[in-house]
């Protein structure tokens, strides 16, 4: 991530481990002051708002006080998120909810408290989305349906606020080697070997990196992407381009 290319405040959900921590550093590098929204203290010593994102008044009272004290409300990276395994007829009905309360609602939540603020600011919205939220697959009911939910959420904001200056994008995500997908596979009797054959069904062949996924948000976050506003970018190697 090119340094000094941000200015202002950062917001981050799920910023306190995996992808999200990646991120916060990455905004850090640039210039920007990130800050976490988690449910857990990051370890980077950044300013840290507790957020549970299935409560959206909580969220939207979070980034009202960001907004209050941050010096300037700049951009949002939505990097939180949740999963339930399951067909439609396997999830419990209280983790069905809690993945769409925290991938979309509490998302879309955090988003529109800070439209308001954004839009003084000319500001930018990178949402970490997943290539399932643009191809369905087997056991997957309720992350796919947020992240449906989620990745053209993002495409109605962006047209809805581009006369305000405000940005709004989408990184499509395959598997990578930090965050969400090592977390589930870390259940498998052998993750690694789980792990493998994912990667090895990929057409790059491997998983993706964190390092990799900041440099996207950099480029969406930066003043290169000026002009691109409702864009979902797979960042999957390759994936989104086959059928499944």
């Amino acid at each position: 991530m090119p340094s000094a290319e941000l200015t202002g405040t950062v917001i981050v959900t799920g910023g306190a481990s995996g992808l999200g921590a990646a991120v916060a550093a990455a905004v850090e590098v640039a210039g920007g002051t990130p800050v976490v929204l988690d449910l857990n203290p990051p370890r980077n010593g950044f300013r840290y708002e507790r957020v549970d994102l299935s409560d959206t008044r909580a969220a939207e009272a979070a980034v009202e006080r960001i907004a209050e004290t941050g010096g300037g409300l700049r951009g949002v990276v939505t990097a939180a998120g949740t999963d339930a395994c399951g067909r439609l007829d396997d999830v419990p009905s209280e983790a069905w909810e809690r993945v769409v309360a925290v991938n979309l609602l509490g998302t879309a939540a955090v988003v529109r408290a800070a439209l308001p603020h954004l839009e003084r600011a000319g500001g930018r919205v990178v949402t970490v989305a997943s290539t399932l939220g643009l191809k369905a697959v087997s056991d997957a009911t309720a992350y796919c349906a947020s992240k449906f939910g989620l990745t053209n959420l993002c495409k109605q904001v962006a047209i809805e606020h581009a006369p305000d200056s405000v940005r709004v994008n989408v990184l499509s995500l395959g598997p990578t080697d930090t965050g969400l997908f090592v977390r589930l596979t870390d259940m498998a009797p052998d993750p690694e070997a789980v792990r493998a054959g994912v990667a090895a069904n990929l057409p790059m062949k491997r998983l993706g990196r964190a390092s990799e996924v900041c440099a996207a948000v950099a480029f969406l976050l930066s003043d290169g992407a000026a002009w691109t506003s409702g864009a979902v970018l797979p960042l999957d190697g390759g994936l989104a381009a086959r059928r499944m």
